[in-house]
């Protein structure tokens, strides 16, 4: 079982090794050999070939079962023109697979309620939601132009979407609705956007072939307020591109860190791209303080979804919730009377764990 390893820019390297040691235990215990096969993209990438997304790294990942990726970007490639920058590598990346579901779970242990920026009487009982985004279109996709106008310049980033890029998202996430509590709610702006109209046409028309899932919607200013005000209220969470980027970017503080947050990018076959949803954090890179629990739980993902091991996928998350149980924290979820442990040190915990 083939998995093109992208380690990428700044903790992205000690955080994917960590993951790594979480898969060899899984080899382990289920008797399984993975091929681990290492490529560039992002700044890396750039630096050693000019490019943020080398053709050899795409061929990669299209012949493997799936992707593991770390994190690209950083303040030294912030000035490179727009086509070489390392995102355009991972956005690059996103298209040449065809991964147009992004999944972003946000689930908060228990014993992780104190780390988080709300209440606990807010969060009581811990937390498990899910959000479906929408990845290869919409704003990031869009036609992009910057034109001189008098006294100044005009950029202009358009915001696209098919009845047929919408209808498939939407399927993935009534799919995922009925395995889990059977309510979906769509986050749009329909009463600005034509596209978020559109949008809720399209998942309307669905919802008819779905009518045992109970379909809500809400506007995207008033969920950005609900997940903190309420975020009981939601399971599964459908919505487009960009809005699906801020708000799990937001969730992540309900679990206490964005290094706690996982993501599967899929597609309509299993080869996925598994990676943290959080970003390189250079200013801590090679310091041992990031926390890897993201990039080992997005592990257990592609496990899931793309090896089709589901044993080993839960045994990977049972071992992660065993270890914070045990007190162990990282500097980002840290709290008094817990013990405080590094990103090797955490790695080593739950491969051992597992």
């Amino acid at each position: 079982m083939k998995i093109t390893v992208i380690r990428g820019d700044g903790i992205g390297p000690e955080i994917v090794d960590q993951a790594i040691k979480a898969l060899h235990s899984v080899e382990k215990k289920y008797n399984c050999k993975f091929e681990f096969s290492d490529a560039l993209m992002g700044g890396c990438a750039i630096d050693e070939t000019g490019v943020p997304l080398p053709e050899e790294t795409v061929a990669s990942c299209k012949s493997s079962a799936a992707t593991l990726l770390g994190a690209v970007g950083g303040p030294k490639w912030d000035n490179q023109p727009a086509n070489l920058r390392p995102e355009d590598g991972l956005l690059g990346l996103r298209k040449a697979m065809g991964v147009y579901a992004n999944l972003r779970p946000a689930t908060l242990f228990e014993e992780l309620s104190a780390a988080s920026n709300l209440k606990e009487s807010v969060l009581k009982g811990g937390l498990d939601l899910l959000i479906v985004r929408e990845l290869l279109s919409g704003a990031y996709f869009g036609k992009k132009e910057v034109v001189e106008i008098e006294g100044g310049k005009k950029a202009t980033d358009a915001i696209e979407y098919t009845s047929h890029e919408i209808e498939r998202i939407a399927r993935v996430a009534f799919d995922i609705a009925r395995g889990r509590s059977r309510k979906l709610t769509l986050v749009d702006k329909a009463n600005v956007l034509y596209t978020s109209r559109l949008w809720r046409e399209v998942v309307a028309k669905v919802a008819e072939d779905n009518k045992d899932i109970k379909l809500n919607y809400m506007y995207v200013d008033n969920a950005a307020m609900q997940l903190i005000n309420d975020p009981h209220q939601f399971d599964v969470i459908l919505t487009e591109n960009m809005f699906g980027d801020i708000l799990s970017d937001e969730a992540s503080m309900l679990t206490g860190s964005l290094g706690m947050l996982p993501s599967a990018s899929l597609g309509d076959n299993s080869v996925g791209i598994y990676e943290p949803c959080h970003g390189s954090a250079p200013d801590i890179a090679g310091q041992d303080k990031a926390n890897p629990i993201a990039t080992i739980m997005s592990a257990a993902m592609l496990l899931r979804y793309s090896l089709k091991m589901e044993d080993a996928a839960e045994c990977v998350e049972k071992a992660v919730a065993k270890i914070i149980s045990k007190g162990y924290r990282t500097v980002d979820i840290m709290e008094e009377g817990k013990l405080l442990v590094g990103t090797k040190a955490m790695g080593d915990l739950i491969a051992a764990e597992i």
